[in-house]
């Protein structure tokens, strides 16, 4: 696989990690609470499950079916509202000698991985980017080519991920009043992102 078609796709790549979104909302608003490494793994195995399915090549099936892609954005746009809510509801208070209550790491990665399963961005990315970096004549199958472009990606995802939540978790947590300021944000942020999905899907 030419070393051309990799690096250019790590640069769209990088793009679509280091804008601000509903990940980054969710990887501050994990590491605020002690649970970055959880939510990030949770967020990357939903990259890897993208990959897996357009190596498969359900991807493409996907693709030629607009209501598909509509269902699944649609999905996605109420579970960021649900998780901003949510967020909203309980915003990460932080208190000298005492230690947030959370909830387990296994449902902070529960909630990372439907965060990237039904972000449209990873959509975006794997269904209508990605393939196009793969070349039919390479000595490499199609399938192979997609799952070298989405390790590529999730190297990228995982050094951006891990640094946004622990640096959120190590830079905030010693000032109160600002980790419960920017965690309304991340939540309003997960809101409003989906509110803006959702009202694109109905103009559409």
């Amino acid at each position: 696989m030419a070393i051309t078609a990799i690096t250019a796709f790590w640069g769209v790549s990088m793009l679509f990690v280091i804008t601000p979104g509903a990940d980054w909302a969710f990887a501050i608003s994990a590491g605020l609470r002690r649970r970055a490494a959880p939510a990030v793994l949770g967020m990357l195995s939903g990259h890897v499950l993208a990959v897996i399915i357009v190596a498969a090549g359900v991807g493409a099936l996907v693709a030629r079916y607009p209501l598909a892609l509509t269902v699944l954005t649609v999905a996605g746009a109420l579970y960021l509202v649900w998780l901003g809510i949510g967020t909203l509801r309980a915003p990460a208070v932080i208190r000298e000698g005492a230690e947030l209550v959370e909830a387990s790491p296994g449902r902070w990665m529960l909630k990372g991985f439907g965060i990237s399963g039904l972000n449209p961005k990873v959509t975006l990315l794997f269904l209508a980017i990605l393939p196009q970096f793969t070349a039919p004549t390479s000595a490499w199958p199609v399938s192979m080519q997609i799952v070298m472009l989405g390790a590529v990606h999730l190297v990228g995802c995982a050094a951006v991920y891990f640094a946004v939540g622990f640096g959120a978790g190590s830079v905030l947590r010693a000032r109160p009043t600002a980790a419960r300021i920017v965690s309304i944000v991340s939540g309003l942020a997960m809101i409003g992102i989906g509110a803006v999905l959702l009202v694109g899907q109905l103009l559409r």
